[in-house]
């Protein structure tokens, strides 16, 4: 009978090696590795078992061998440690979106026929504006739901609407982003009504995932030579990326990380940051 593990969202579903070996292997794990770590797992597994002690589990054996493929790994949990930080996930989109070859501005004003609204993430790209709404949730068991998505359809047929009363026509998008994953409901509607989706399972082949392991834009949220508090120390700082690290060596020292540990850290930058580099 197959094991059946709890979800954050607090469903349950039968555990899935071979699922398991995919996210690790995605992170950079080699397929024999990612295959001895699912089978160390799975014998430890009972019914009820947590995905997050799952992931702590894989984490740590995927840490011993790969640190920089143990840090992409945790790419969703790092993300979610912007919450308590108090970093704008808009921010962190933003610099997403300007390594694609966008030029951005966030937390602006846009007026539409009706009202002013206040939107996240304005995106100007070929000639296209996107208009993007950023929700953040510090839990991986919330979701964006359907309400968001019709605000965000409103709000785009409002702006719409002016435009086109000033004989603007240049093509317009709406976005919705999400650190985590919408609601069927959410989903369904936002096919129907044409607004972009953006989170961990949506677009297939272009998820939040797929696009910052393409951009190597890795927080340093995601480096497990940090502890918590160096984490917090270099985000204060508004270090966010683990490439400013390795271009500002100083933010290191103020975090009071320095020595060997710095060197660590370092390499583990490197790691990270550089596609297809991994550390023994």
């Amino acid at each position: 009978m197959a094991i059946l593990i709890a979800k954050a969202d607090g469903t349950q579903e039968p555990f899935n090696p071979e699922k398991l070996i995919s996210s690790l292997m995605r992170a950079g794990a080699e397929h024999g590795l990612a295959q001895d770590i699912a089978h160390a797992i799975e014998g430890g597994l009972y019914n009820g078992i947590s995905t997050a002690e799952i992931y702590r589990h894989a984490f740590s054996k995927l840490r011993e061998a790969r640190r920089g493929s143990a840090a992409r790994y945790s790419l969703k949990r790092a993300i979610l440690e912007f919450g308590p930080s108090g970093f704008p996930f808009e921010a962190y989109l933003s610099e997403l979106f300007r390594a694609e070859g966008a030029q951005t501005q966030i937390d602006q004003i846009i007026q539409g026929a009706c009202v002013e609204h206040e939107v996240d993430v304005v995106i100007h790209k070929g000639g296209t504006i996107t208009y993007v709404e950023a929700k953040f949730h510090n839990a991986a068991g919330f979701k964006t739901d359907l309400k968001t998505v019709l605000y965000v359809k409103a709000r785009l047929d409002d702006i719409q609407a002016l435009r086109k009363q000033k004989g603007l026509h240049e093509p317009m998008r709406g976005l919705v982003a999400t650190n985590t994953k919408f609601t069927s409901m959410a989903a369904q509607y936002a096919a129907c009504a044409g607004v972009e989706l953006l989170s961990w399972e949506e677009p297939a082949g272009r998820t939040l995932q797929d696009r910052i392991d393409a951009a190597g834009l890795y927080p340093v949220t995601a480096l497990t030579t940090l502890n918590r508090r160096e984490k917090i120390a270099l985000l204060g700082q508004k270090i966010v990326l683990c490439k400013a690290v390795g271009s500002d060596t100083r933010a290191l020292a103020s975090a009071g990380i320095t020595g060997q540990k710095a060197d660590h850290v370092l390499e583990e930058v490197g790691a990270l940051c550089v596609p297809g580099k991994d550390i023994e």
